[in-house]
């Protein structure tokens, strides 16, 4: 049995239920009173949207990291891309349950967006993207490029991708009324938050990777 905001009924015996709150990604869950009522707090359609849109960024992101074993041996991008792929495919898997939780759809308009536990080939139908996400040309050129080409494309794109996570929160909490919900408000936090990380590691790396960026190099 659902309960507000996420949360679970058990009952170890008849009267006297436990009530389980599910916590966001990286997150415990945590045990309530009996006492808790079921109404899930306010939510706004900019929530709504966010949560959708945010699915549908993420998923791409996924499928970019998807590319990296067959395109690249270079180990410090796999081993980015591998904790991209795990924490975005986890927060996915939130953003459905919150959006299951209040009877929301979990797609905006693209039927074929409902089922994303999985990397999607999203590169060749039309859709609205959301900020920073890349084109199909740009989707194209990555998918064919290899070695040091690929890792130069895929740290571009995935810095374009992250600050586009950015504008997505920045809207958000600067649309009156959203971002009231606990736990979609500690989620886009933590979007910003590890983004702007991530940010910073691949910026470090593009550095590190361009040319003429050695001692031998420079005058």
């Amino acid at each position: 049995m659902l309960w507000g905001h996420g949360v679970h009924a058990q009952r170890t015996d008849r009267s006297k239920p436990i009530v389980v709150q599910p916590g966001a990604p990286g997150n415990p869950s945590r045990t309530l009173p009996p006492s808790t009522k079921g109404a899930l707090p306010p939510r706004s359609r900019a929530d709504v949207e966010f949560m959708q849109g945010m699915i549908m960024h993420h998923a791409q992101a996924v499928e970019m990291t998807a590319l990296i074993a067959s395109h690249t041996k270079n180990k410090e991008l796999r081993l980015l891309g591998a904790r991209i792929s795990h924490s975005q495919s986890d927060e996915i898997r939130f953003m459905k349950r919150w959006l299951a939780a209040r009877g929301e759809p979990i797609s905006m308009s693209e039927p074929k967006m409902a089922d994303l536990d999985h990397p999607m080939d999203m590169s060749h139908e039309p859709m609205h993207l959301m900020p920073g996400m890349l084109t199909p040309e740009q989707m194209e050129a990555l998918r064919n490029a290899n070695g040091a080409e690929f890792d130069r494309l895929f740290l571009t794109g995935m810095i374009q991708h992250h600050h586009g996570a950015l504008i997505m929160v920045k809207d958000l909490f600067a649309t009156a009324g959203a971002g009231q919900d606990a736990e979609l408000f500690s989620f886009a936090t933590d979007v910003d938050t590890g983004q702007r990380a991530e940010i910073r590691i691949m910026q470090g790396m593009s550095e590190k990777e361009a040319p003429g960026n050695t001692k031998e190099d420079k005058p």
